[in-house]
């Protein structure tokens, strides 16, 4: 995947998933100088599908960043491999440097760096993430309909997940785990939709020939279920933005941190974009690619609008 680092970009994309691969195939189309630095770690890598994608449903996660890459390498991108160490301000945009040593200009930035999901510390959980303990209905749910599923509370959003996850099956059972047992308003929720609550701290998960069989307690109580689902605490990967004044903060949901921004990408630092899950902690796949492609889109017309600036500058002076 490693191509030639140019020394100077109109645009250098941050992160190669849908939303950074989509909005590099914009800008290319735009007939711009963009090149996608990839440290090639996708959120999505350990599911095998993924899902919501008109035309491409059910696509393995590699295969659709592969055409992507293809697509935007057809009209002129670049796909560096590497990781962005540090971005500092410059009088014409930015200096990108990457944690091997290499460097480029840039600009205009667009972070599409993702998140990381902070799983709970669960013996066995994280070797199944992404197999059979889930946490997004709408890119598993249909795979796992009307099997036997479990809630693990593990979050503010913990309760909406557990009634998202009944619509797919009417075996849901929500473990409070370390987190009080709901009251009041979410207690009569889950009551009328049949979900049943199990109090105590979940100690393990079964597993029998490389399956989920059931959620084991710290009193000794298994109980059978065959998918487990989690609301992860998620974090945008940016810490490289920090030295222009640009820091993740929390999330209006609760469920973690992430980089603020208008409707279309912009962010509070001039000249700095960002799209899909840095921003958007709760975008598929889907979603994050249409974000990508809505922020090249004003990146690039605000470096028509530059352009055009100085076009009408240099002529007044000529």
């Amino acid at each position: 995947m490693t191509e030639l680092l140019e020394d100077d970009y109109d645009v250098v994309v941050a992160g190669g998933g849908a939303a950074g691969l989509n909005g590099a195939l914009m800008l290319a189309r735009a007939r711009r100088p963009v090149v996608v630095i990839d440290a090639g770690s996708p959120r999505n890598a350990p599911a095998a599908n993924a899902h919501g994608m008109l035309g491409l449903d059910g696509i393995p996660p590699a295969d659709l960043l592969e055409r992507g890459r293809a697509e935007v390498r057809g009209y002129g991108g670049h796909i560096v491999s590497g990781e962005i160490g540090a971005v500092t301000r410059e009088e014409a945009g930015f200096t990108v440097r990457l944690a091997d040593g290499r460097e480029t200009r840039a600009r205009r930035l667009l972070v599409t760096t993702g998140l990381v999901d902070e799983l709970p510390q669960v013996p066995g959980l994280r070797a199944r993430w992404g197999r059979d303990v889930l946490h997004c209905p709408y890119c598993h749910g249909w795979e796992v309909r009307d099997r036997p599923i479990g809630v693990l509370a593990s979050g503010p959003m913990s309760v909406h997940q557990a009634l998202l996850f009944r619509q797919w099956s009417a075996d849901v059972t929500f473990f409070t785990h370390t987190r009080p047992s709901p009251t009041g308003e979410e207690s009569e929720q889950l009551a009328a939709r049949g979900i049943r609550v199990v109090d105590g701290e979940v100690a393990s998960l079964e597993i029998e020939q490389d399956r989920l069989v059931g959620v084991r307690l710290d009193d000794g109580t298994l109980v059978g279920r065959e998918v487990l689902t989690v609301s992860p605490r998620m974090t945008a990967r940016a810490g490289f933005l920090a030295p222009l004044g640009l820091r993740p903060v929390e999330h209006p949901s609760g469920m973690g941190e992430h980089i603020p921004c208008e409707a279309g990408g912009r962010t509070d630092v001039p000249g700095v974009w960002v799209a899909g899950n840095v921003t958007d902690l709760a975008a598929h796949v889907g979603a994050a690619a249409a974000a990508g492609a809505l922020a090249a889109a004003q990146i690039n017309a605000d470096l028509v609008a530059e352009e055009t600036r100085r076009a009408v500058a240099a002529r007044r002076t000529s």
